[in-house]
């Protein structure tokens, strides 16, 4: 469905030292069906790969971190769903066999990273309380590392895994990375569902099609989302944040409005879409871990590289039904209220 990259991406690398324990390049590259992972707590070849050809599908794991978490089984779920097969909570046969049909190419392939990926300006420490945000001239990322993790939907763990003793702040090192989806895709989404159940969030195009998936943080028992459908007011890339203090926001004391400014960082990522009522929207986030695992202020929470998919992929007027869906596993149920409470 989506090209592969091309460009700064070259040659894959079939075979290599192993960058990982008991990983190398052929062996996600050519990893095979496995119903569970062989150690649930370490990136397994078989999950990035899965991971990956969900990337490409359009049904986002969220991060790529090579495990099989609540994020994955998500999109598993929609995946199996669209194509008419039964999901319990782990591949099936059937599943990998439809997931390999949806693309070609190699998983694992190599970037050589330019003097963009380092150049910055980078942000050493990003302030926990959003009053001491304000301050700052940019919310960027924290690293070049962290900024090409995001690139290519990967965790910081898993690109280090990839490449150990390699210098991510070095303009022409060559890198492995993943092979996900084409940055540059564009959707033309004509409706959008919010299923405040299942902690997710569906493009559909203009015949009722399923264009796209991902997983979101969808508001908190405290400060829900709406119900019933609004409208998309607005979209807009590296997007200001306008604190209120009318929002009462638990651990913020401010008594007067402040602004953040843009960035990766930013309470809201690195993508609005604003939508009608009560200052609602769909975006960003500054860690894409936590994406289905926190609680929000109510909007709706997308990794950045989802959320700018997303965002450019909408017009104004675009309808977005929040719906009640039936909670499907344990996986995808409502955070509790013990969890952590983000924007």
């Amino acid at each position: 469905m989506a090209r592969l990259f091309a460009a700064t991406l070259v040659a894959c690398l079939v075979s290599g030292p192993a960058f990982a324990a008991g990983l190398d390049a052929a062996a996600i590259n050519n990893a095979g069906y496995r119903a569970r992972p062989a150690n649930e707590d370490k990136a397994d070849a078989t999950i990035i790969k899965t991971q990956v050809l969900l990337d490409r599908a359009l049904f986002s794991p969220g991060e790529i971190d090579g495990k099989l978490a609540e994020n994955t089984r998500k999109a598993l779920w929609a995946f199996a769903e669209a194509k008419g097969l039964t999901f319990q909570k782990t591949l099936t046969p059937e599943i990998w066999a439809k997931l390999n049909e949806t693309s070609q190419g190699e998983i694992i392939t190599s970037y050589t990273i330019s003097q963009k990926d380092v150049k910055g300006p980078f942000v050493r420490r990003i302030p926990s309380r959003l009053e001491a945000m304000k301050s700052l001239p940019a919310l960027g990322y924290k690293s070049a590392r962290e900024a090409l993790a995001e690139k290519f939907h990967m965790s910081e763990r898993l690109l280090a895994q990839l490449n150990p003793g390699k210098k991510f702040d070095r303009a022409g090192e060559t890198i492995l990375v993943v092979n996900g989806r084409d940055p540059q895709l564009k959707l033309g989404a004509a409706r959008i569902e919010v299923d405040k159940s299942r902690q997710t969030v569906k493009a559909f195009d203009g015949s009722g099609a399923l264009l796209a998936f991902f997983p979101a943080t969808v508001g908190s028992e405290d400060k829900p989302t709406p119900s019933g459908t609004l409208k998309v007011i607005s979209s807009d890339a590296n997007p200001y944040y306008r604190y209120n203090p009318a929002y009462k926001f638990k651990g913020v004391h401010a008594r007067k409005a402040f602004i953040i400014k843009p960035g990766p960082n930013n309470p809201v990522g690195s993508y609005w879409i604003g939508l009608s009522g009560e200052g609602y929207g769909i975006h960003g986030a500054p860690d894409p871990s936590k994406i289905s695992k926190s609680e929000s202020h109510g909007c709706v929470r997308l990794t950045n590289w989802d959320a700018t998919l997303l965002g450019t992929s909408v017009k104004k007027e675009t309808p977005v039904d929040f719906i009640e869906g039936a909670e499907n596993s344990e996986s995808e149920r409502r955070p509790t209220r013990r969890q952590a409470v983000s924007l």
